[in-house]
């Protein structure tokens, strides 16, 4: 009986190629989260300057015109619903794109998805059905974002780099201009 010698070679030292894989790559970070955050952080944040921008008591007085709900709250409370939106809108991008403190990220898509809740809970005691879907989206996205990047993909504090801080900046300013500026010419220069 002649005994047979088989070489086995590890799948990783193999002269077979696999063939390499071509094109973007579909990542939970890259294809997911980021997008989320930036499109998710955007809306937060413009939805909440409008809100803000109720400080001023004419356009307080204008605005159930616009949203009804508005009238059923006093205006503390509107626009510190609006400050709260737009820090989490922030915290769902520049603390993670800098590096700086990126903790913060998921406890602002946290923060954000309280708040969602809480209006859900808000509009269903007022017979608002119609507005429960859009609390209810946005409350789930900023779930997924605050478990992305609290467990499947954190993002680890590092040095604030030039390149880093240059992008932050690029955002902010991108925020001012597509969301700010026109939320405020919006509601300054337009009769509800």
């Amino acid at each position: 009986m002649s005994q047979q010698i088989t070489e086995t070679v590890p799948a990783a030292q193999s002269t077979e190629h696999q063939p390499a894989r071509r094109g973007p790559r579909f990542t939970l970070n890259g294809g997911v989260l980021w997008p989320l955050q930036a499109l998710f952080g955007f809306f937060f944040a413009g939805s909440g300057f409008g809100k803000v921008l109720l400080y001023d008591d004419a356009l307080y007085a204008t605005a159930p015109q616009a949203v009804a709900w508005y009238a059923a709250v006093p205006q503390a409370l509107i626009v510190f619903i609006g400050v709260v939106e737009v820090l989490g809108g922030i915290g769902l991008i520049l603390p993670a794109m800098t590096r700086v403190q990126p903790r913060l990220t998921p406890l602002a898509a946290a923060g954000l998805t309280l708040t969602m809740i809480l209006a859900a809970g808000f509009h269903i005691m007022r017979g608002e059905f119609a507005l429960v879907p859009a609390n209810i989206l946005l409350g789930g996205v900023s779930a997924v974002i605050a478990a992305g990047r609290w467990r499947l993909r954190p993002i680890a504090a590092g040095p604030l780099t030039t390149s880093r801080a240059l992008w932050s900046l690029a955002i902010l300013v991108a925020m001012i201009v597509l969301v700010f500026a026109p939320t405020w010419y919006t509601m300054t220069n337009v009769q509800f």
